[in-house]
């Protein structure tokens, strides 16, 4: 194999490696996946990957449920760095109003990635929230959202906002969706990564 499929490969590989530590707890090894200086944005959460990792293992540790799927990847290259864009799905159950329910979102995590002492590693991941759903783990339950509420979200993670919000998370507002101005600047940022633009440890 040649270079360059070797380290689209090993890039795919850290970005299961992430949903997998992850979502098991596997913290240890969950903090290998990432560069020291690494930055984190989510919906509920944006910041060091370090404060990351230890905001993950609380919330794991007191039961929140947080889970992701994967699908394919598009990987570009330049030297030692590289964007990756792969399709997921985040998945979350909690109670909203006394009512289980599940919020899954779909869309794609942006990812700068960097290859440091033979290492590739994440250096930023900006989570692209294309669209999503809320429905009650029981089908015969009822459940009447708050219309004020919902609105103040963006529509592609209008219902993951909305359940967060109720489950005690302050969740951002102005993350990148499928459209718009803050996908549009992720994509530069991108394209400047790739050109040798310096990190500073953060966005």
């Amino acid at each position: 194999m040649d270079t360059g499929t070797l380290d689209k490969l090993a890039i795919r590989e850290v970005i299961e490696d992430w949903v997998v530590w992850s979502d098991s707890g596997d913290w240890e090894r969950f903090a290998t996946v990432w560069h020291d200086d690494a930055w984190m944005s989510a919906t509920w959460f944006q910041g060091p990957a370090t404060d990351f990792i230890a905001a993950r293992k609380a919330g794991f540790e007191r039961g929140v449920s947080i889970i992701h799927f994967l699908g394919g990847t598009s990987v570009e290259i330049a030297g030692a760095r590289a964007v990756a864009q792969t399709k997921m799905t985040i998945n979350q159950r909690a109670e909203v109003d006394g009512v289980a329910v599940d919020a899954v979102c779909t869309g794609r995590f942006f990812d700068l990635f960097e290859k440091r002492d033979d290492r590739w590693a994440v250096v930023r991941r900006q989570p692209i929230y294309e669209k999503d759903r809320l429905d009650p783990v029981d089908p015969a339950a009822t459940l009447e959202l708050d219309a004020e509420l919902l609105g103040r979200f963006p529509e592609g993670y209008r219902h993951l906002g909305y359940l967060q919000t109720r489950a005690g998370f302050e969740v951002k507002l102005g993350l990148p969706e499928l459209r718009g101005r803050a996908v549009e600047q992720l994509y530069q940022d991108g394209v400047n990564w790739l050109a040798g633009a310096p990190w500073r440890g953060k966005p």
